[in-house]
């Protein structure tokens, strides 16, 4: 019995630690005053009025950061419904119900209006090592292997530009340690020039890049996960503006000027 209640006792130290360390809780840039209520609304942009899809995995949803991430902050900043699709730890890669397309094929949204559709280039598929597969001559969706990184975003693109008339963008994380992770960066730039989509490319932002090795250490809770303060100060305003301009372009283009209805 004692050593059952040590084992026990050891498994919840154990867990607690890795919760810990993963989820950042007593980091100073996960500090009150970086909080989302705290966020003052800005002036109107091109999101006030707009509802934006999010696709993604822990980056999106914020995990290291009181589950908070850039979308809360650009919806509290721009007065915009930013709809967060976000499960940790999943993949493009794959079919399983957790994938990302199994989420955005049974997403409410699928039926209604939405604005801009925004996914993530998840660092999991980095890694779990998934297949990053090839970018292909098709644009066929049925043709596309979804078991592929490179498959699972093409059949994204195909699928989003077949349900929505909206601006199809993918963002990328900072820069960090992972050369499998690098290379789907590139991947992804080639399927930008393929497709015709928006890529906020944070990974080769050389301005975020220069950030100090001590203010990376305050926004970062590790390679992956911004904290709140990451977030807020060194992520939000770069996607943001980039959104702003995104749908700028695609309104001019389209010859809109009212916000479609939020969900």
């Amino acid at each position: 019995m004692k050593l059952l209640v040590g084992i026990l006792i050891l498994g919840l130290v154990i867990g607690a630690v890795v919760w810990i360390r993963l989820a950042g809780p007593f980091r100073a840039g996960n500090h009150r005053r970086y909080s989302l209520g705290g966020v003052k609304r800005g002036a109107p942009n091109a999101l006030t009025g707009r509802t934006v899809l999010c696709l993604g995995s822990s980056v999106t949803r914020g995990l290291a950061a009181g589950n908070v991430s850039f979308a809360d902050y650009i919806a509290r900043r721009s007065g915009c419904n930013f709809i967060k699709e976000a499960v940790s730890a999943s993949t493009l890669a794959g079919r399983g119900r957790r994938s990302y397309i199994a989420r955005l094929e049974r997403h409410p949204a699928v039926n209604r209006g939405i604005d801009c559709f925004l996914c993530q280039l998840s660092t999991n598929d980095a890694t779990f090592k998934s297949d990053p597969g090839d970018v292909s001559d098709s644009f066929d969706i049925a043709s596309f292997d979804t078991g592929t990184t490179v498959g699972a975003m093409e059949y994204i693109i195909a699928f989003a530009k077949k349900t929505w008339d909206c601006p199809v963008v993918f963002f990328t994380g900072t820069k960090y340690d992972n050369p499998r992770y690098h290379r789907l960066v590139n991947l992804l730039l080639e399927l930008r020039d393929k497709w015709g989509i928006e890529v906020i490319d944070l990974w080769h932002n050389r301005e975020m890049n220069r950030v100090s090795p001590d203010d990376y250490k305050f926004y970062m809770n590790d390679g992956v996960h911004p904290t709140k303060a990451g977030y807020l100060e060194w992520w939000t305003p770069v996607i943001e503006e980039n959104l702003c301009r995104i749908l700028e372009e695609w309104n001019e283009r389209k010859g809109l000027c009212e916000p479609t209805p939020g969900l």
